[in-house]
């Protein structure tokens, strides 16, 4: 009866501190769950402020390349024009379907969407009229100051949104560090209540010390079994770490394999589209399917660059560029042209994606002097890649051909000009034309990624 008694004295106070520990450990469970909500909440807001500043950008990269059509007339300006209105309503799109969510904000939202729309029609309405020849009217129109009007009103619905949004940014950061506190005081009552059903416990049993010696010869024998069992586990672990390894290596492998075969199935591709273009004798359908060939080919360069080196990271451009660079030098000399390419292309790491665009820009460059730089079919191309700031490179493309007149019209469909200014979008990159003497130069400037080490090697 004492024991039954003494028995129950230990365990009461034990099962109080556990009651109250599955309550605070409950309640860090809500708290993380608001943590959590909290945070997507800002995740949310934080997103919206980015899809609100993209818009605005977009709105002034269109008007900046309408601006410079204007002056110039030169049909460079509307490659990023074009990109910048694409870009406009796809923000405008995913910054209404945010704003859904906030019910003050769906007037603003509304407005901004009619002056958006009207901005677009006006930059679209005056470049229409210069490519007609119709200067004077575009300027009148530009001079009425409505498109400047509707900037500085989406502007001012677009500010009103990014302050909106900054504040309840601001309430949730502080009701985030509010639940953090709370959870940290939690947690610290957790810890006491522990320390103190510790205690108790511990208070118990030394008292059944005496009980224990009795069972000290079977706990020794267990003490051993365990031994036995920890040295058993040991091993087991080993042979798992042997087999992650294994499977690493396997993992490596295969990716290497997936790039290899992407690299072989391109190259494919590329002759395909060779054959097809020998087996036709309209030229301009031949010189396009050429075209695309070297642009197939300098996107399977960096899969065999990714399979070669093992590091599916990045790509090292000397190696890349240079690789493309011996591929066009080839289709020149195939051709009995007497135009040389010589290069000078620093060791620098890009990203897959961002590698592929700057190959692509620079093989149209390349191709756009061999077509139009020198008509005799005799020349030289110098390219350039180097490193023009602590996380910035440059490209130069240059010749000493017939250069360019940007008064007249484009000689070729305009297509790879599209595309240039596609990859330069996708670079975040700034493009500059210059007259030689004589010739072209084309540069290229663009921001570089860091991977956790020096861009160059």
């Amino acid at each position: 009866m004492i024991r039954v008694l003494r028995l129950r004295v230990t365990l009461l106070p034990i099962f109080v501190g556990f009651l109250a520990l599955a309550a605070i450990v409950a309640m860090a469970f809500w708290l993380n769950a608001r943590t959590q909500t909290l945070f997507a909440d800002v995740v949310s807001l934080r997103t919206l402020r980015s899809e609100a500043v993209d818009l605005r950008s977009a709105l002034q990269t269109a008007e900046s390349s309408q601006r410079g059509y204007l002056y110039t007339q030169n049909e460079v300006y509307l490659a990023p024009f074009e990109v910048a209105q694409t870009q406009a309503l796809r923000q405008l799109k995913q910054l209404q379907a945010g704003l859904s969510y906030f019910p003050n904000f769906q007037g603003a939202s509304q407005k901004l969407g009619d002056v958006v729309a009207q901005k677009t029609v006006e930059l679209n309405q005056t470049v229409a009229l210069q490519r007609n020849g119709r200067d004077a009217d575009a300027l009148a129109l530009v001079k009425t100051n409505q498109g400047k009007a509707l900037m500085d009103e989406a502007n001012v619905y677009l500010s009103g949104i990014v302050r909106a949004v900054d504040q309840r940014l601001i309430d949730r950061v502080a009701e985030q560090q509010k639940t953090a506190a709370d959870l940290r005081l939690v947690s610290i009552l957790s810890a006491l209540i522990i320390l103190v059903v510790v205690g108790l416990v511990t208070y118990f049993v030394l008292n059944e010390t005496r009980q224990l010696l009795a069972a000290q010869r079977e706990v020794s024998a267990l003490n051993a079994s365990l031994e036995d069992r920890v040295r058993e586990r040991t091993d087991d672990l080993g042979h798992a770490n042997e087999q992650l390894q294994a499977a690493k290596d396997r993992t490596e492998a295969l990716l290497s394999e997936v790039n290899h075969r992407v690299a072989n199935s391109l190259m494919m591709v590329s002759s395909l589209v060779k054959m097809q273009a020998n087996s036709i004798a309209d030229m301009a359908a031949k010189n396009a399917l050429a075209e695309t060939r070297d642009r197939i080919y300098a996107i399977s360069l960096v899969h065999r660059e990714l399979y070669t080196t093992g590091d599916v990271r990045f790509v090292l451009l000397d190696a890349y560029l240079g690789g493309l660079l011996s591929h066009l030098q080839t289709s020149i000399n195939d051709e009995q042209l007497a135009i040389t390419i010589k290069s000078q292309i620093a060791p620098i790491k890009m990203p897959i994606d961002q590698s592929i665009s700057l190959g692509v820009v620079l093989n149209e460059w390349v191709s756009n002097a061999l077509k139009y730089a020198y008509p005799a079919g005799k020349g030289e191309i110098r390219i350039e890649l180097k490193m023009i700031a602590e996380h910035k490179a440059g490209l130069t493309v240059a010749d000493d051909g017939v250069g360019f007149d940007r008064r007249k019209k484009s000689q070729g469909t305009g297509f790879g000009t599209k595309i240039i200014g596609a990859m330069a979008v996708s670079l975040a990159a700034e493009i500059k034309y210059e007259k030689g003497s004589p010739g072209t130069i084309a540069n290229i400037m663009f921001p570089l990624q860091q991977f956790g080490e020096n861009s160059q090697k």
